[in-house]
Formats: structure tokens, C-alpha cells, sequence
């Protein structure tokens, strides 16, 4: 299949790491550039822990993507963090090309300034030797779009882009032009079979949309202490059976989790057990349990395993 893709006219492909800040829109943006929903989000920062390969795959014109999702790079509090940040440097390696993803901010009147958050990203991006495409996403928020140009100018004043695009994740606003700014810089070929989607298993999916639908009923400081460990994954003809564990950081995390009488876990198992049905194809029995692993991210070791980068 590769072969046939190969004798294409004009094929380009590339790997293409998406880099930002927390909550810019990163994983939005990947699951509207497939058409499906690959990798969880959520209004949360640093819902995404693990750097995630998704294949775009177009005919018209001839064009395979392998964009890398990394997690949103912030200046390092805690091992967790530290290990976010590692994980954001690997997904650049072996890019053709990286996508900083930044945003609008909200209420904006025009005031020109690069945002002091995306000041981390920026610094890792000095030493990249690639091509670097920014992508302002949430323009969607101006109803003036001549308020973006002196935004723009502030961010090429930062660092010379290869070019840039104001889109809107959510809305779908301008990504046939983004995918194209794309294309145009990766070199002719292909990566993989037509089939393939993404490098990581089934489990890992299953994880982290049980961790989805727990930052999703919880708040405050519980969905940063919080980490899914799949015990338990069997595929039984149309039915996966699924045990898994939720992971959190003290006694009353256990307590918010579970919720009285069981009411809260029996929410987020039900939410949980819906996304993997659409996302496996098939019936699931689901088991949750939830247990406490004191200070896991402030330990490296168990900051990798649980972040999903480590198998148990």
C-alpha cells in the first residue's frame, strides 16, 4: 500500500509536532484535522500527558501527516510537570515541521503582545532546526479580524515563522490553508500504510478516556492528581471487558471521586463506557475502582508510568 501511495503524483509526507502552551486548543485542533476524536480535551490545562501520533491522510492533493500531539508546555512545578515538558522535547524529534499552537485571548482590543506563557515554547523552539508554522487558534473571538494583524506582528517580532494562520480549532475555520503551509515543507513520499492511525494501543485510549470523564465531573486540584491504570483489557467477540483504576493523590480525592453513595464514579463510569463504545466499535462491561498513591506526582518514576509513557 505504501508502494501505491508512493507512485501518487506529487505525495508529500512529514511528521509534524503540535506545540503550545496549556489549553490552546492543541488537541481540539488534532481531532478536527482527522475527522474523529483521537486524544481527550478538555477546558482543564494539561489534560494531554503523553505525546500522541495521529495519521492525516488526504488524496486530494496526495498528502500524509503524521502530526505528534505533546503535552502543553509550562514552566515545571512538579515531576509530573517536568516530565511533560521531556515528553513535548521528544515529540520534536525526527519533525519536519512544528505547529505552535497559541490563541487570542479572551476580551482582546488589539493590545500587541506576545503572550509571557508562551515564553517556554518559544525557548524550546530556539534550538529546533525545522521550520516553525504558528497557528492562532480561537479567532473566532474577534468579531473585527483587523485586531489579529498587530498580534501577528508581535509574534513574527518574537521569531521568524515560516508562516502563519489564524484558525479556529473548534469551528474549522482556515485548516484547509494550515494543512497546506503543511504539506508544502515536507519532502515527497509516504510514512505508513493507509490504515494507520496512531502508534499507541487500544489500552492506552481506554486509559485516558476514563481520565477524561474524571476531570470532567471533578475540580479544583483532583484532576491533576488523577491517573488511570488499565488492569484488565479482553476483547470477548462484540463485548471488551474492561477493569480498570483511578489513581489519585490523597484520602478526600478518593471520597470526591467516588461521590456519595457511589454516585459520582457511577457517572464518570457511564461517560467513560459510552466514549470507548464509539471509540472501539464495540459493547463494553466496564469495572472502576479507585485507589490512593500518595505524592505520585512529585515522584518521577511513578510520574512516567502513570502519565501513560511507562507500561506497568
Amino acid at each position: 500500500m505504501v508502494a501505491a501511495l508512493m507512485n501518487a503524483e506529487t505525495m508529500r509526507a512529514g511528521r509534524c509536532a503540535i506545540l503550545g502552551r496549556p489549553n490552546v486548543g492543541k488537541s481540539t485542533l488534532l481531532n478536527r484535522l482527522l475527522g474523529q476524536k483521537l486524544v481527550i480535551a478538555t477546558p482543564k490545562p494539561g489534560t494531554t500527558r503523553s505525546a500522541v501520533l495521529g495519521v492525516y491522510l488526504s488524496d486530494e492533493p496526495p498528502t500524509q501527516i503524521a502530526f505528534v500531539d505533546t503535552p502543553g508546555v509550562a514552566r515545571p512545578r512538579s515531576a509530573l510537570h517536568r516530565v511533560l515538558v521531556e515528553q513535548a522535547e521528544l515529540g520534536l524529534a525526527g519533525c519536519d515541521v512544528a505547529l505552535l499552537v497559541t490563541e487570542v485571548p479572551p476580551a482582546f482590543r488589539g493590545a500587541p503582545r506576545v503572550s509571557e506563557r508562551d515564553a517556554s515554547v518559544l525557548a524550546m523552539l530556539e534550538d529546533a532546526n525545522l521550520p516553525v508554522i504558528l497557528a492562532l487558534n480561537k479567532v473566532d473571538r474577534l468579531r473585527d479580524k483587523r485586531l489579529l494583524l498587530p498580534l501577528i506582528e508581535a509574534y513574527q517580532r518574537a521569531r521568524e515563522f515560516a508562516a502563519v494562520v489564524p484558525i479556529s480549532a473548534t469551528k474549522g475555520t482556515n485548516l484547509a490553508p494550515l494543512v497546506e503551509e503543511i504539506r508544502r515543507r515536507l519532502p515527497e513520499g509516504a510514512l505508513y500504510d493507509e490504515d494507520v492511525l496512531t502508534d499507541k494501543p487500544e489500552r492506552f485510549f481506554v486509559a485516558e478516556l476514563v481520565r477524561e470523564a474524571v476531570m470532567r465531573n471533578t475540580h479544583k486540584e483532583v484532576p491533576y492528581g488523577v491517573a488511570v491504570l488499565v488492569d484488565r483489557f479482553e476483547v470477548d467477540g462484540g463485548l471488551v471487558r474492561i477493569h480498570a483504576t483511578i489513581v489519585v493523590e490523597k484520602d478526600t480525592h478518593k471520597g470526591i471521586v467516588i461521590g456519595k453513595g457511589g454516585s459520582r464514579l457511577k457517572t464518570i463510569g457511564t461517560e467513560a463506557r459510552h466514549a470507548m463504545e464509539d471509540f472501539l466499535g464495540r459493547r463494553v462491561h466496564l469495572e472502576l475502582w479507585v485507589k490512593v498513591d500518595s505524592g505520585w506526582t512529585a515522584d518521577p518514576v511513578r510520574a512516567r508510568r502513570f502519565a501513560g509513557q511507562e507500561d506497568p
